[in-house]
């Protein structure tokens, strides 16, 4: 079998998908050829997607799902196959950090929800598109996790260990399912200009110090994160499964 970075009609359901890194990949996927679901909590935001990507030429439909309800999450699958017949990939890229500052501070709620969206409701969305991707012997799950799951920073704990739990998710996913040929890995994003990361970016003195620690002296743009997401949507990526992919300038081997 020859590799090939090829997506076409292949059924995606990207969660988190109306803006930033979610939204990219989405557009990415489905101008290669890719049946694409595009999802977040308000429909009218995954409308907006939705044409957006139709007059670039793609094939998606909108959704909207809160990854942290449980009747959303099963709706957002089933509506999915019924419209598609199957799921070959999930790319679990919703996520929330609603506080900064030192780990004692968090409220136990905030903490609460934090795992809620950005750990349990991958768990939950891959639990549910497993039975479609066994039935078709082939699928590919995607958890977008962060380099704060790898290397702690200031002021994310509660975050970074959400992200962290998600990696180690991720290689559990790839030990036990790699019997029924579904892979799982995992992209770890570093500084990326989005609305989520605004706080870090928008602060032009904050913004210059964590730059010049970057091998490549600059955050990235979303685009740079859907090169790897096309990859590991493809059959190229057959082999590749429990894998942990940073995609951060070098920020992690600068020390």
């Amino acid at each position: 079998m020859e590799p090939n970075i090829n997506v076409k009609d292949k059924v995606v359901i990207i969660t988190g998908s109306s803006k930033g890194i979610g939204q990219a990949i989405a557009e990415k996927l489905a101008i290669s050829g890719a049946k694409v679901i595009i999802s977040s909590r308000k429909q009218e935001a995954v409308d907006i997607v939705v044409e957006e990507i139709k007059l670039l030429g793609g094939e998606c439909s909108g959704i909207a799902c809160h990854v942290g309800d449980h009747e959303q999450r099963k709706f957002l699958v089933s509506k999915t196959i019924e419209k598609y017949g199957r799921i070959d990939v999930l790319i679990n890229n919703a996520a929330i950090n609603p506080v900064f500052g030192p780990i004692e501070s968090c409220e136990e709620s905030v903490f609460d929800k934090i795992m809620d969206i950005n750990l349990k409701a991958p768990w939950a969305l891959s639990n549910l598109v497993l039975p479609s991707m066994k039935e078709n012997s082939n699928g590919s799950i995607i958890n977008i996790s962060s380099v704060e799951g790898i290397h702690p920073g200031f002021g994310l704990g509660i975050y970074s260990t959400s992200k962290a739990a998600l990696i180690m998710m991720t290689k559990n996913q790839a030990k036990e399912w790699g019997k029924y040929n579904v892979r799982s890995n995992v992209i770890c994003p570093g500084l990326v200009k989005t609305k989520f990361s605004a706080a870090l970016w928008q602060n032009e003195k904050l913004l210059h110090k964590l730059e010049s620690n970057i091998p490549s002296g600059r955050m990235a743009l979303p685009e740079e994160m859907t090169g790897l997401a096309l990859l590991l949507s493809s059959d190229a990526s057959s082999y590749m499964t429990g894998g942990v992919y940073t995609v951060d300038g070098g920020y992690l081997i600068a020390g």
